[in-house]
């Protein structure tokens, strides 16, 4: 099963340009300890494009396909995308213990000695409370998450992914063991954007993350290698 490397900052490259992705994560490299590739890339460029990312370059990889759907089309896709050899997979936790334990199932399977880290999404840190009631989704975002997270757990997860606001409590629901991947990460004087529940790279790490996930902040940098280096170097890390 791939280690998390000591730099925990994966770079979020969400853009269906494949020149662009090939670009960020030449920039990037050097600078953060793995990269992200999503559903907007993925849909354009599949499994070609995601090897024409990170082939060239010795980074793990978080496939972020948040698959969720009857457990023998989840575990189908995950057999398949396994063959790239991801560091980190993803499904929703609102699947259900059927889903999540096809899931598990399906990974152990496929990934062999390369077996990916498999984690499932909490509530999407776009969600809010009010998001929440719309939904049918009773009870504070931090009191599902957790129950998610325990779910996803017991169903023989490796981890979640949570906004920085869940952290803590996960934590202390899961354990010192359980991987937490956490998305909606701003360093000081970034614009949030369509995120709800942000926090800063150096917070998120002291809370208890382990993987850290960085988009816009980087990307979105004038000098995207620069604006990573330092993230790094306010989590103490040479980069």
């Amino acid at each position: 099963m791939t280690q998390i490397r000591q730099n925990p900052t994966y770079c979020a490259i969400d853009t269906p340009d494949l020149a662009r992705a090939q670009k960020l994560a030449a920039h990037v490299a050097g600078s953060v300890g793995g990269i992200k590739l999503g559903k907007e890339f993925f849909a354009a460029h599949g499994p070609q494009g995601v090897r024409a990312v990170v082939g060239a370059h010795d980074l793990p990889l978080f496939l972020d396909l948040k698959f969720h759907d009857i457990p023998n089309t989840v575990a189908g896709a995950l057999r398949a995308v396994c063959r790239l050899q991801p560091a980190i997979v993803n499904v929703h936790a609102t699947g259900g213990r059927a889903m999540l334990e096809a899931a598990r199932d399906a990974v152990a399977e496929a990934g062999g000695e390369h077996r990916p880290r498999l984690i499932a999404v909490t509530l999407l840190t776009s969600l809010d409370d009010s998001d929440l009631d719309e939904i049918g989704l009773r009870g504070p975002v931090t009191e599902r998450a957790v129950a998610l997270a325990r779910l996803s757990q017991d169903c023989g997860l490796d981890g979640v992914v949570c906004s920085p606001r869940e952290i803590a409590a996960i934590r202390a629901a899961c354990g010192p063991d359980f991987l937490l991947v956490v998305p909606g990460l701003r360093p000081s004087g970034s614009a949030a954007g369509d995120q709800k529940r942000v926090m800063t790279p150096a917070d998120a790490r002291a809370a208890g993350a382990d993987v850290l996930v960085v988009g816009r902040p980087i990307t979105g940098a004038a000098d995207p290698a620069a604006a990573a280096r330092a993230i790094a170097a306010d989590l103490g890390i040479a980069a």
